[in-house]
């Protein structure tokens, strides 16, 4: 009984740094998922960088186009009245004429706006793309660091698992699923140090007629507080 009890102790044992691994495990993969979100959100904010620039052009060809018509109008207006015969027809042109003089300038306005604010967003957009440049290659670097790390650790997840193995073969299947049962229930703690009377693992106090049976060491006692395996350990002197 007493090697059953130094076995159950050894298998939470590795237990507890496995579930330690796996925290581990876990967070990397998390920090690199992180890493990826960032990258991804640079990204994000560059196209729409684009997006803006894709509207900002296609909205001064559109007054580009419309400058041109209204030149085109001019011309035709200042050619016609070589044509009229008549002081009101004459003046009814020369109002459309001025009309359109005042939309070709107002259009012009709009153009140099949308130039400028195209200007400043190529600066924006050319900033944006070495940062993301910059960040892209750093991200390589960090993830690559981080899946290092995540591998270590699963090499040394994988010979723990392999010694954890090894350790509930040469216990009864019963008393492994009992143990299994009892982590799920006590997160993660099966086995309880018994010391002075007290179970260390729910800091209650033992039945004395359990404890002493605890000294004797002939069956698997738990504690009835806590129900986790107990295992006598003396106080060292």
């Amino acid at each position: 009984m007493k090697k059953r009890l130094e076995l159950l102790e050894q298998l939470q044992d590795i237990d507890l740094q496995i579930d330690s691994l796996k925290s581990a495990q876990n967070a990397l993969h998390g920090e690199v998922d992180a890493i990826a979100h960032t990258l991804d959100g640079c990204r994000e904010d560059l196209a729409a960088l684009q997006g803006r620039m894709t509207v900002l052009e296609q909205e001064k060809t559109e007054l580009e186009a419309s400058h041109a018509i209204e030149l085109d109008n001019i011309k035709r207006s200042e050619t016609n009245m070589k044509e009229i015969k008549t002081n009101k027809e004459y003046q009814a042109v020369g109002r459309e004429i001025a009309a359109a003089r005042k939309q070709v300038g107002e259009l012009e306005t709009q153009t140099l706006q949308k130039l400028g604010l195209i200007e400043e967003l190529k600066a924006e957009i050319d900033q944006k793309s070495r940062d993301l440049e910059e960040l892209e290659q750093n991200t390589r670097q960090r993830i690559e660091e981080k899946k290092g790390e995540i591998g270590a650790i699963q090499h040394d997840l994988d010979a723990d698992q392999a010694k954890r193995d090894a350790i509930a073969k040469d216990l009864p299947a019963s008393l492994v699923k009992r143990y299994a049962s009892l982590r799920d229930q006590r997160r993660g703690q099966a086995v309880a140090i018994a010391r002075d009377g007290y179970c260390l693992g729910c800091n209650m106090n033992l039945p004395p007629q359990l404890y002493n049976s605890l000294f004797r060491g002939e069956e698997l006692l738990s504690c009835p507080h806590c129900q986790r395996v107990l295992i006598l350990k003396q106080q060292a002197q």
